[in-house]
C-alpha cells in the first residue's frame, strides 16, 4: 500500500456493516475490528488496551462498524457506532450502500440465510449507484464440507484445503449455506473492481466465552457431575478456530482483498472430539468423562440442532490460503487443547464466573460456622474448614489403602504411610497445611471459590498456607483470599451465649466451660502479639470487614447479612436455567404444602388438646356439681327431719282437731273457720 493510500485510511475510516452484532460472534468480530489501527493488527484485550484506545483519536481507527442487532437492550455496546433494528429492507439497503465493507456471519445462526442471500443480490443489483468499490465477506460454517468425501480412501488423514472447495458437500442441514455460498461467489465475478465478494468457511469458534462448546465449559465449571459426558466414540476430527483469529482473518480479507475468494479459516490444530471435552473437563472440572452413545444428545436441553450436528463433524482441513497470503498474529494457532488455560481463563472473565474467595476469622461460639454456611448458601461458594478437609482425606486414604490402584505402584504403601503421618500429627502439622493449600488449589474452590472458616489463626499459618509458590507462575493458581471477614464479640456475650446453648452442641462443638474458656484465651493471646494474622492479611491488601456481633436475634442477624451482601457485592455464578427456576418453584410448591401439612397437623393436635382439656374439666365440673347436689339434698334432709318432727308434735294434732271441727260445722268460709281455730287452740299458748 503506498503512502497517500496509507494517509487516505488513516484520515477516512472504512465503514464496515456486521449482521447482529448482538451475538456472540458477531459481537466478538466487531470488538475487535472496532479496535483495529490503520496498518496495525489488534492487539489483546485487556484493560491497558482499552484504555490506550479511548486515548487513540477517532481519524486512527481502521474502521467503524455499524450493525444490525436482535433486540435493542440497556448493554452498552461501545464497539458499534450505530445500531439497527428491524429495519425494512429498503432502508436496509440504504446502510449497506454507506459501508464500504458489507460482513454477513451466518456461522451461527441460520435464519440470517435468507437475509444475506437478498443484500448480496441487491448489492449486485446497484452496482452502477457505487460511489467507491464495495467488499461482500460472507462468514459461513465448515459444516458445508461435512459431507464430502475422504480425498483418498486410503489416507482419511489427508487434509481437505480450500482450493478444492468445488468439490464440497454440506451437511444436510446447513445446505441453504452452501447454496449462498455459490451464489457469493458467482456474483463477486462478474466485476470484482466495483464488487468484491468472499466466503470465508469458519471452523467450529471458541474462546471469549464460548458459545458452541458451552455445554462443556458450563458442566465443567459447575461441577455438579463427576464425569463430563462425550457423546459418541469421540474420534471425530473437529475443525476450530478461536474467534479472534476468525476476526483476524476477516481484517487481512478487508486490508489485502487476495485474489482466491473462497478461504477457510481453520486452526492447525487436529483434535477429537474426545480431546476437546478431555482438556476442558481437566482444567475446569474433574478431569474425568464418560463416553454415551450419541443418541443421548437428543435428551440435552441446552443444545440447539446446529450444535448437535456440529458435534458430529468428522474433517481434516488446513487453512493453506490464509498461511500463504497472511501474516496473521494468531492467538491460538495450535488450537484449543494446546490454549486450554487461556481460553478458560477468558471464559471465566468474559462471563463474569471469577472466584469468590473468603476468610472467616473470630473467637469462638461467635457464629463463624452458621455465617460461612449462609454466604455459601447465598454465593454458592464452597464452605471449608480444617477439620473437614482432614476427614475427607482420611477417608480417601483409607479407602486407597483398601483398593490400591493397580497401575499406580506401592500405591497402598505411600496411603498408608500419609495416613499414618495425619494421625500423628499436631493441629499446625505442615502435612495439614498443605492439604488444606490442597484443597483451595483445587478446581471447584478455583472455579466457584470458597469460604475458609476459623483458619489460620497465627501469623505462622497464614504465612505457610497462602506462601507464594515459585513453581506456579499461573495466575489462575492463586489461592490468597479477597475478602477478610473479621467477627468480634465482648467475653462476656460470648460466655451467655455457649451458657443457653443445647447441651448435645456445647458437646458436639466442645464448647464445655474449660476447653471454651481455654481457647478463648488463646485467641485473645493470638490477637495481642506482635505479629497477628489480621496482620498478615493487611500487608498483603486484602480486604478487611470488621463485625461486632452484639446479638443473637433475627432482626441483627439479617442486618449483618445485608452488610457482607453488600460488600460482597452480587454473585458470581450462573442465573438459574430455566429448568432450575421450575425445580426451585417446584421445590418451594413442596415446602409450602410441608409447612402447611405441619401447621394443619399442629393445628389439629392442639384442637386435640384443647377438647380433652375441656372433655376433662368438663368432667372435673360434673364431679364437683354432683358432689354439691348430694351435700344440699342431705343437708335439705336434715333439714326436713326437724321441721317433720316439729310439725307431727306441735301442729298436726291441732290441724287434725281443726279440721274436724270444720266438717262438724260446715261454715260458709271454711279457711276463715279453721284459721280462727288455730289461732284460738294455738299450741304454743296453752299454759
Amino acid at each position: 500500500m503506498s503512502e497517500p493510500q496509507q494517509e487516505k485510511r488513516k484520515s477516512t475510516p472504512k465503514r464496515i456493516f456486521l449482521n447482529r452484532v448482538d451475538s456472540y460472534s458477531s459481537r466478538n468480530i466487531a470488538k475487535f475490528l472496532s479496535k483495529s489501527k490503520a496498518g496495525v493488527v489488534a492487539d489483546d484485550d485487556d484493560e491497558e488496551e482499552e484504555q490506550k484506545e479511548e486515548e487513540v483519536s477517532q481519524c486512527s481507527q481502521a474502521f467503524q462498524v455499524v450493525g444490525t442487532v436482535c433486540d435493542p437492550s440497556n448493554e452498552p455496546r461501545p464497539y458499534v457506532l450505530e445500531e439497527y433494528c428491524h429495519l425494512d429492507r429498503e432502508n436496509l439497503l440504504s446502510k449497506l450502500m454507506e459501508c464500504h465493507v458489507v460482513i454477513y456471519n451466518i456461522s451461527q445462526d441460520a435464519e440470517q440465510v435468507e437475509e444475506a442471500t437478498w443484500a448480496v443480490k441487491a448489492l449486485h443489483s446497484q452496482t452502477g449507484h457505487f460511489s467507491s468499490p464495495k467488499l461482500f465477506i460472507l462468514v459461513s460454517s465448515v459444516m458445508t464440507w461435512a459431507s464430502s468425501r475422504p480425498l483418498d480412501p486410503d489416507d482419511p488423514e489427508l487434509p481437505f484445503t480450500d482450493d478444492i472447495f468445488y468439490c464440497r458437500r454440506a451437511h444436510p442441514s446447513f445446505k441453504q449455506h452452501i447454496d449462498l455460498e455459490k451464489t457469493v461467489v458467482k456474483i463477486g465475478k462478474s466485476n470484482r473492481e466495483i464488487f468484491s465478494t468472499y466466503v470465508v468457511a469458519s471452523g467450529l469458534q471458541y474462546g471469549m466465552g464460548e458459545e458452541i462448546f458451552h455445554y462443556f465449559f458450563k458442566k465443567s465449571w459447575l461441577g455438579k457431575e463427576a464425569e463430563i459426558s462425550v457423546f459418541g466414540d469421540g474420534k471425530n476430527v473437529i475443525p476450530t478456530i478461536h474467534i479472534r483469529d476468525l476476526a483476524s482473518v476477516l481484517q487481512n480479507v478487508i486490508d489485502h482483498q487476495p485474489r482466491p475468494y473462497y478461504l477457510l479459516a481453520v486452526d492447525s490444530s487436529h483434535c477429537s472430539m474426545e480431546e476437546l471435552v478431555n482438556a476442558v473437563a481437566f482444567v475446569l472440572g474433574s478431569g474425568k468423562i464418560r463416553k454415551r452413545p450419541f443418541e443421548d444428545i437428543y435428551l440435552i436441553q441446552d443444545l440447539s440442532m446446529r450444535e448437535i450436528d456440529s458435534f458430529r463433524v468428522n474433517l481434516q482441513m488446513e487453512a493453506i490460503t490464509i498461511n500463504k497470503l497472511f501474516s496473521i498474529n494468531w492467538h491460538c494457532e495450535s488450537g484449543l487443547v494446546d490454549n486450554v488455560e487461556l481460553v478458560v481463563e477468558e471464559y471465566r472473565h468474559a462471563r463474569g464466573l471469577l472466584p469468590l474467595r473468603l476468610c472467616i476469622l473470630g473467637p469462638p461460639a461467635v457464629g463463624k460456622s452458621s455465617l460461612s454456611r449462609e454466604i455459601c448458601q447465598h454465593y454458592k461458594l464452597h464452605h471449608i474448614t480444617l477439620k473437614e478437609t482432614l476427614s475427607e482425606a482420611i477417608t480417601r486414604l483409607e479407602e486407597a489403602v483398601k483398593n490400591p490402584d493397580p497401575d499406580a505402584e506401592d500405591s497402598a504403601a505411600k496411603a498408608q504411610e500419609l495416613l499414618q503421618s495425619l494421625h500423628d500429627s499436631v493441629e499446625n502439622d505442615e502435612e495439614q497445611i498443605k492439604l488444606l493449600r490442597d484443597k483451595l488449589m483445587s478446581n471447584p474452590c478455583r472455579n466457584q471459590g470458597y469460604v475458609l472458616d476459623d483458619f489460620p489463626n497465627t501469623y505462622e499459618q497464614a504465612n505457610e498456607l497462602f506462601e507464594e509458590d515459585q513453581d506456579e507462575s499461573s495466575s489462575s493458581m492463586r489461592i490468597m483470599p479477597e475478602f477478610l471477614l473479621c467477627l468480634d464479640a465482648s467475653d462476656s456475650f460470648l460466655t451467655d451465649r455457649v451458657i443457653n446453648l443445647p447441651e448435645e452442641v456445647v458437646q458436639e462443638l466442645d464448647y464445655e466451660p474449660e476447653q471454651f474458656l481455654s481457647r478463648l484465651a488463646i485467641y485473645r493471646g493470638n490477637n495481642q502479639e506482635d505479629k497477628t494474622v489480621l496482620n498478615f492479611f493487611e500487608e498483603l491488601d486484602v480486604r478487611l470487614l470488621y463485625l461486632e456481633v452484639t446479638s443473637s436475634e433475627e432482626p441483627a442477624s439479617s442486618l449483618l447479612m445485608e452488610k457482607i451482601f453488600s460488600t460482597l457485592g452480587p454473585p458470581r455464578t450462573y442465573s438459574p436455567s430455566c429448568q432450575e427456576i421450575v425445580e426451585q418453584k417446584r421445590r418451594k410448591a413442596e415446602e409450602k404444602m410441608r409447612r402447611e401439612a405441619e401447621e394443619r397437623a399442629e393445628e389439629k393436635q392442639r384442637e386435640e388438646e384443647e377438647a380433652r382439656s375441656r372433655a376433662a374439666r368438663w368432667e372435673e365440673w360434673t364431679q364437683s356439681s354432683e358432689e354439691a347436689m348430694l351435700k344440699e339434698e342431705q343437708d335439705l334432709e336434715n333439714l326436713t327431719v326437724q321441721m317433720r318432727s316439729y310439725l307431727m308434735e306441735h301442729v298436726m294434732p291441732t290441724l287434725s282437731q281443726g279440721l274436724i271441727e270444720c266438717c262438724r260445722a260446715q261454715p260458709p268460709d271454711p279457711l276463715d273457720f279453721l284459721a280462727e281455730y288455730l289461732f284460738r287452740n294455738n299450741p304454743l299458748d296453752q299454759p
